[in-house]
Protein backbone atom coordinates (compact mmCIF):
# COMPACT_ATOMS: atom_id res chain seq x y z
CA UNK A 1 0.00 0.00 0.00
CA UNK A 2 1.67 3.35 -0.98
CA UNK A 3 2.56 5.94 2.09
CA UNK A 4 0.32 8.88 1.80
CA UNK A 5 2.42 12.22 1.22
CA UNK A 6 2.16 15.53 2.86
CA UNK A 7 0.89 18.13 0.49
CA UNK A 8 1.93 22.00 1.20
CA UNK A 9 1.56 25.23 0.24
CA UNK A 10 4.46 27.32 0.90
CA UNK A 11 4.90 30.90 0.44
CA UNK A 12 7.47 31.16 -2.84
CA UNK A 13 7.46 34.84 -3.14
CA UNK A 14 6.04 38.14 -0.89
CA UNK A 15 3.67 39.98 -3.04
CA UNK A 16 3.63 43.41 -4.07
CA UNK A 17 0.11 44.59 -3.68
CA UNK A 18 -2.50 41.98 -4.76
CA UNK A 19 -1.70 38.10 -4.09
CA UNK A 20 -0.86 36.16 -6.96
CA UNK A 21 -1.47 32.57 -7.45
CA UNK A 22 2.43 32.08 -8.12
CA UNK A 23 3.46 33.89 -5.13
CA UNK A 24 2.48 30.14 -3.71
CA UNK A 25 4.14 26.82 -4.15
CA UNK A 26 2.80 23.37 -3.55
CA UNK A 27 5.07 20.44 -2.29
CA UNK A 28 5.39 17.18 -1.36
CA UNK A 29 7.10 15.31 1.66
CA UNK A 30 6.90 12.51 3.34
CA UNK A 31 4.41 12.63 6.71
CA UNK A 32 6.61 13.94 9.65
CA UNK A 33 7.21 12.12 12.32
CA UNK A 34 5.85 11.53 15.75
CA UNK A 35 8.17 12.51 18.75
CA UNK A 36 7.40 12.12 22.01
CA UNK A 37 5.02 14.63 24.00
CA UNK A 38 3.41 15.29 20.20
CA UNK A 39 0.21 14.76 18.05
CA UNK A 40 -0.30 13.68 14.55
CA UNK A 41 -2.97 15.47 13.51
CA UNK A 42 -4.49 15.04 9.68
CA UNK A 43 -6.07 18.55 8.42
CA UNK A 44 -9.93 18.16 6.76
CA UNK A 45 -11.48 22.19 6.65
CA UNK A 46 -9.24 24.83 6.24
CA UNK A 47 -10.42 28.31 6.93
CA UNK A 48 -9.51 31.45 4.50
CA UNK A 49 -9.70 34.90 5.76
CA UNK A 50 -8.43 38.45 4.56
CA UNK A 51 -5.38 38.34 7.36
CA UNK A 52 -3.70 35.76 5.86
CA UNK A 53 -2.91 38.00 2.80
CA UNK A 54 -1.00 40.34 5.84
CA UNK A 55 0.70 36.84 6.47
CA UNK A 56 2.56 37.21 3.16
CA UNK A 57 4.28 40.22 3.83
CA UNK A 58 4.87 43.62 2.09
CA UNK A 59 1.35 44.62 3.84
CA UNK A 60 0.43 45.84 7.57
CA UNK A 61 0.32 42.97 10.02
CA UNK A 62 -0.63 42.25 13.31
CA UNK A 63 0.89 38.61 12.98
CA UNK A 64 4.52 37.91 11.91
CA UNK A 65 5.22 37.44 8.51
CA UNK A 66 5.45 34.08 7.14
CA UNK A 67 9.10 33.14 5.58
CA UNK A 68 9.62 32.23 2.41
CA UNK A 69 9.24 28.16 1.70
CA UNK A 70 7.14 28.05 5.30
CA UNK A 71 3.60 26.45 4.94
CA UNK A 72 0.76 29.11 3.86
CA UNK A 73 -0.60 29.63 8.28
CA UNK A 74 -4.19 29.77 9.18
CA UNK A 75 -6.65 27.33 11.50
CA UNK A 76 -7.80 24.61 10.64
CA UNK A 77 -10.03 21.58 11.77
CA UNK A 78 -8.08 17.99 12.09
CA UNK A 79 -8.09 14.44 13.13
CA UNK A 80 -6.14 13.15 15.43
CA UNK A 81 -4.19 10.69 13.31
CA UNK A 82 -1.60 9.46 15.73
CA UNK A 83 -0.95 10.73 19.53
CA UNK A 84 2.28 10.77 22.37
CA UNK A 85 0.71 12.98 24.39
CA UNK A 86 -1.81 11.70 26.70
CA UNK A 87 -4.53 14.63 26.24
CA UNK A 88 -4.87 13.38 22.71
CA UNK A 89 -6.46 10.36 21.46
CA UNK A 90 -6.61 8.83 18.08
CA UNK A 91 -9.79 10.36 16.55
CA UNK A 92 -10.61 13.04 18.71
CA UNK A 93 -11.16 16.41 16.48
CA UNK A 94 -9.48 19.72 16.65
CA UNK A 95 -8.61 22.78 16.14
CA UNK A 96 -5.20 23.41 15.37
CA UNK A 97 -3.13 26.67 13.52
CA UNK A 98 -1.51 24.30 11.00
CA UNK A 99 -2.21 25.81 7.73
CA UNK A 100 -1.78 24.93 4.44
CA UNK A 101 -0.48 21.03 4.75
CA UNK A 102 -1.91 18.08 4.79
CA UNK A 103 -0.15 16.85 7.83
CA UNK A 104 1.56 18.13 10.98
CA UNK A 105 2.66 17.63 14.34
CA UNK A 106 2.28 19.37 17.46
CA UNK A 107 3.20 19.67 21.28
CA UNK A 108 -0.49 20.00 21.57
CA UNK A 109 -0.36 23.35 23.37
CA UNK A 110 -1.91 25.26 20.16
CA UNK A 111 -4.68 22.50 19.56
CA UNK A 112 -8.34 22.63 21.00
CA UNK A 113 -10.00 19.47 21.13
CA UNK A 114 -13.70 19.92 19.60
CA UNK A 115 -16.78 17.86 20.83
CA UNK A 116 -18.80 17.52 17.90
CA UNK A 117 -22.44 17.08 19.80
CA UNK A 118 -22.15 20.62 21.19
CA UNK A 119 -21.83 22.14 17.77
CA UNK A 120 -20.79 21.48 14.01
CA UNK A 121 -17.06 21.08 13.83
CA UNK A 122 -16.74 24.09 11.08
CA UNK A 123 -18.06 26.52 13.70
CA UNK A 124 -14.41 26.38 15.27
CA UNK A 125 -13.47 28.01 12.45
CA UNK A 126 -16.20 30.98 12.44
CA UNK A 127 -18.55 31.94 14.87
CA UNK A 128 -16.77 29.67 17.73
CA UNK A 129 -13.43 30.55 16.10
CA UNK A 130 -11.25 33.66 15.53
CA UNK A 131 -14.44 35.32 13.58
CA UNK A 132 -16.50 35.27 16.24
CA UNK A 133 -13.81 35.72 18.57
CA UNK A 134 -12.78 38.94 16.58
CA UNK A 135 -16.05 40.59 16.47
CA UNK A 136 -16.86 40.10 20.36
CA UNK A 137 -13.95 41.41 21.45
CA UNK A 138 -14.05 44.11 19.23
CA UNK A 139 -17.93 44.74 20.13
CA UNK A 140 -17.16 44.09 24.09
CA UNK A 141 -14.06 44.79 25.86
CA UNK A 142 -12.71 47.77 23.07
CA UNK A 143 -15.20 49.73 24.05
CA UNK A 144 -18.42 50.40 26.67
CA UNK A 145 -20.69 51.17 23.77
CA UNK A 146 -24.21 52.07 25.31
CA UNK A 147 -27.75 50.51 24.90
CA UNK A 148 -29.83 52.83 22.58
CA UNK A 149 -27.20 54.44 20.56
CA UNK A 150 -26.50 53.87 16.85
CA UNK A 151 -23.46 51.59 15.62
CA UNK A 152 -22.25 51.75 12.16
CA UNK A 153 -20.67 48.17 11.04
CA UNK A 154 -18.49 48.31 7.96
CA UNK A 155 -18.55 45.18 6.03
CA UNK A 156 -21.02 43.70 7.45
CA UNK A 157 -21.89 41.16 5.55
CA UNK A 158 -18.57 39.85 6.07
CA UNK A 159 -18.08 36.86 8.47
CA UNK A 160 -16.91 39.52 11.28
CA UNK A 161 -18.97 41.80 10.85
CA UNK A 162 -22.02 39.81 10.60
CA UNK A 163 -21.60 38.72 14.18
CA UNK A 164 -21.34 42.28 14.78
CA UNK A 165 -24.77 42.80 13.86
CA UNK A 166 -26.01 39.99 16.02
CA UNK A 167 -24.20 40.58 19.17
CA UNK A 168 -24.67 44.31 18.62
CA UNK A 169 -28.79 43.94 18.21
CA UNK A 170 -28.62 41.90 21.69
CA UNK A 171 -26.77 44.52 23.81
CA UNK A 172 -29.58 46.67 22.44
CA UNK A 173 -27.92 49.06 19.95
CA UNK A 174 -29.56 50.46 16.73
CA UNK A 175 -27.40 48.84 13.98
CA UNK A 176 -26.43 50.11 10.64
CA UNK A 177 -24.78 47.89 8.59
CA UNK A 178 -22.61 48.75 5.65
CA UNK A 179 -22.26 46.20 2.75
CA UNK A 180 -22.07 45.82 -1.16
CA UNK A 181 -25.15 45.23 -2.99
CA UNK A 182 -29.16 45.22 -2.46
CA UNK A 183 -28.78 40.94 -1.97
CA UNK A 184 -26.30 41.88 1.08
CA UNK A 185 -28.34 44.52 2.63
CA UNK A 186 -31.18 43.00 2.12
CA UNK A 187 -30.02 40.14 4.36
CA UNK A 188 -28.71 42.35 6.68
CA UNK A 189 -31.84 43.67 7.31
CA UNK A 190 -34.22 41.11 6.60
CA UNK A 191 -32.58 37.83 7.89
CA UNK A 192 -29.90 39.75 10.56
CA UNK A 193 -31.96 41.84 12.25
CA UNK A 194 -30.19 45.02 11.20
CA UNK A 195 -31.96 48.39 11.46
CA UNK A 196 -30.87 49.89 8.23
CA UNK A 197 -28.11 48.74 5.79
CA UNK A 198 -26.70 50.55 3.07
CA UNK A 199 -25.04 49.95 -0.02
CA UNK A 200 -21.74 51.53 -0.57
CA UNK A 201 -21.89 50.61 -4.17
CA UNK A 202 -24.86 52.43 -4.82
CA UNK A 203 -24.94 56.12 -6.77
CA UNK A 204 -26.64 57.44 -3.70
CA UNK A 205 -24.73 56.11 -1.23
CA UNK A 206 -24.65 59.51 0.67
CA UNK A 207 -27.35 60.20 0.32
CA UNK A 208 -28.52 56.45 1.66
CA UNK A 209 -26.13 56.73 5.05
CA UNK A 210 -28.11 60.48 5.73
CA UNK A 211 -30.97 58.60 5.57
CA UNK A 212 -30.10 55.63 7.45
CA UNK A 213 -28.11 58.25 10.08
CA UNK A 214 -30.87 61.12 10.91
CA UNK A 215 -29.41 61.71 14.40
CA UNK A 216 -25.80 60.56 13.55
CA UNK A 217 -23.78 57.70 14.85
CA UNK A 218 -22.67 56.91 18.01
CA UNK A 219 -20.38 54.13 17.33
CA UNK A 220 -18.08 52.67 14.18
CA UNK A 221 -16.44 49.05 14.28
CA UNK A 222 -14.65 49.15 11.17
CA UNK A 223 -13.48 46.23 9.26
CA UNK A 224 -12.59 48.04 5.91
CA UNK A 225 -11.27 51.15 5.94
CA UNK A 226 -10.53 52.38 2.21
CA UNK A 227 -12.71 55.66 0.41
CA UNK A 228 -15.55 54.86 2.93
CA UNK A 229 -14.32 55.94 5.73
CA UNK A 230 -14.05 60.22 5.27
CA UNK A 231 -17.51 59.26 3.71
CA UNK A 232 -19.04 58.32 7.43
CA UNK A 233 -16.33 60.45 9.94
CA UNK A 234 -18.79 63.33 9.37
CA UNK A 235 -21.34 61.54 10.93
CA UNK A 236 -19.34 61.10 14.26
CA UNK A 237 -21.64 62.41 17.07
CA UNK A 238 -20.18 63.90 20.21
CA UNK A 239 -18.28 61.47 22.40
CA UNK A 240 -18.63 58.83 19.70
CA UNK A 241 -16.43 55.38 20.10
CA UNK A 242 -14.56 53.84 16.94
CA UNK A 243 -13.53 50.36 17.14
CA UNK A 244 -10.64 49.62 14.55
CA UNK A 245 -10.60 45.91 13.80
CA UNK A 246 -9.16 45.57 10.34
CA UNK A 247 -8.68 47.70 7.22
CA UNK A 248 -9.35 45.24 4.68
CA UNK A 249 -9.21 47.99 1.33
CA UNK A 250 -5.74 48.32 2.08
CA UNK A 251 -3.99 45.05 3.27
CA UNK A 252 -2.15 44.83 -0.17
CA UNK A 253 -0.61 48.05 0.10
CA UNK A 254 2.63 48.78 1.61
CA UNK A 255 3.09 52.27 0.93
CA UNK A 256 -0.14 54.92 2.01
CA UNK A 257 -2.50 55.65 -0.59
CA UNK A 258 -2.28 58.32 -2.23
CA UNK A 259 -4.96 61.13 -3.00
CA UNK A 260 -6.88 63.39 -0.78
CA UNK A 261 -5.54 63.96 2.89
CA UNK A 262 -8.24 63.94 5.28
CA UNK A 263 -6.38 63.64 8.34
CA UNK A 264 -6.43 66.85 9.07
CA UNK A 265 -10.13 66.51 8.67
CA UNK A 266 -10.20 63.56 11.21
CA UNK A 267 -7.64 65.41 13.70
CA UNK A 268 -10.27 68.26 13.71
CA UNK A 269 -13.12 65.89 14.03
CA UNK A 270 -11.86 64.13 16.95
CA UNK A 271 -10.44 67.65 18.91
CA UNK A 272 -14.18 68.96 18.52
CA UNK A 273 -16.09 66.13 19.13
CA UNK A 274 -14.24 64.31 21.50
CA UNK A 275 -14.12 60.75 19.43
CA UNK A 276 -12.42 58.33 21.07
CA UNK A 277 -10.57 56.00 18.38
CA UNK A 278 -8.99 52.44 19.29
CA UNK A 279 -7.86 49.60 18.22
CA UNK A 280 -7.05 46.06 18.82
CA UNK A 281 -5.51 42.62 17.64
CA UNK A 282 -6.71 39.32 19.08
CA UNK A 283 -2.90 37.77 19.31
CA UNK A 284 -2.63 39.43 22.16
CA UNK A 285 -6.02 39.13 23.25
CA UNK A 286 -6.10 35.26 23.35
CA UNK A 287 -6.35 35.25 27.14
CA UNK A 288 -10.25 36.52 27.14
CA UNK A 289 -10.76 33.36 24.59
CA UNK A 290 -12.46 31.24 27.15
CA UNK A 291 -14.69 34.18 28.14
CA UNK A 292 -15.88 33.97 24.65
CA UNK A 293 -16.60 30.71 24.58
CA UNK A 294 -19.03 30.70 27.53
CA UNK A 295 -21.20 33.59 26.01
CA UNK A 296 -20.95 32.43 21.91
CA UNK A 297 -21.23 28.55 22.73
CA UNK A 298 -25.28 28.85 23.69
CA UNK A 299 -26.24 30.90 21.13
CA UNK A 300 -24.30 28.88 18.33
CA UNK A 301 -25.55 25.98 19.71
CA UNK A 302 -29.00 27.12 20.43
CA UNK A 303 -29.32 28.81 16.91
CA UNK A 304 -29.31 31.91 18.19
CA UNK A 305 -26.99 33.15 15.95
CA UNK A 306 -27.22 33.10 12.30
CA UNK A 307 -23.93 32.46 10.50
CA UNK A 308 -22.86 32.00 6.46
CA UNK A 309 -20.78 29.04 5.41
CA UNK A 310 -19.05 28.95 1.44
CA UNK A 311 -17.30 25.32 1.14
CA UNK A 312 -14.75 25.25 -2.04
CA UNK A 313 -13.69 21.30 -2.71
CA UNK A 314 -10.61 20.68 -2.72
CA UNK A 315 -6.78 21.19 -1.27
CA UNK A 316 -5.64 22.82 -4.42
CA UNK A 317 -7.70 25.27 -4.33
CA UNK A 318 -6.74 26.97 -1.60
CA UNK A 319 -4.47 29.88 -2.87
CA UNK A 320 -7.44 30.83 -5.80
CA UNK A 321 -9.89 31.08 -2.94
CA UNK A 322 -7.76 33.18 -1.04
CA UNK A 323 -6.97 35.75 -3.48
CA UNK A 324 -11.13 35.66 -4.59
CA UNK A 325 -11.96 37.10 -1.27
CA UNK A 326 -10.53 40.29 -2.08
CA UNK A 327 -13.24 40.38 -5.35
CA UNK A 328 -16.12 42.01 -3.17
CA UNK A 329 -18.07 38.72 -4.09
CA UNK A 330 -17.90 36.98 -0.56
CA UNK A 331 -20.56 36.31 2.28
CA UNK A 332 -20.29 34.36 5.12
CA UNK A 333 -17.07 32.27 6.02
CA UNK A 334 -15.02 30.92 3.28
CA UNK A 335 -14.24 27.17 4.10
CA UNK A 336 -12.10 24.53 2.15
CA UNK A 337 -13.25 21.25 2.43
CA UNK A 338 -10.27 18.40 1.79
CA UNK A 339 -12.40 16.08 -0.04
CA UNK A 340 -8.98 13.55 -0.53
Amino acid sequence: MQQPRNRQFTLAARPNGPARLNDFSLVESEVPALGDGQVLVRNTLFSIDPYQRNLMGNGSSEWPTIAIGEPMGGPTIAVVEGSKNPKFGVGDHVQTWTGWQDFAVSDGSDLRKLDPNAAPLSTALGPLGLTGFTAWYGLTRVHDFKPGGTLVVTGAAGSVGSMVVQLAKRRGLRVVGIAGGPEKTAWLTKTLGADEAVDYKADEFEAQLERALPDGMDALFENVGGPIFPVLMEHFNQHAKMTICGTISDYSEAEPPQGTNYLPRLISLIHYRFISIKAFATPYVMDTFPDFLAEVTPLVANGEVIYGEEYVDGFSELPATLLKLFGGKRSGKKLIVRND
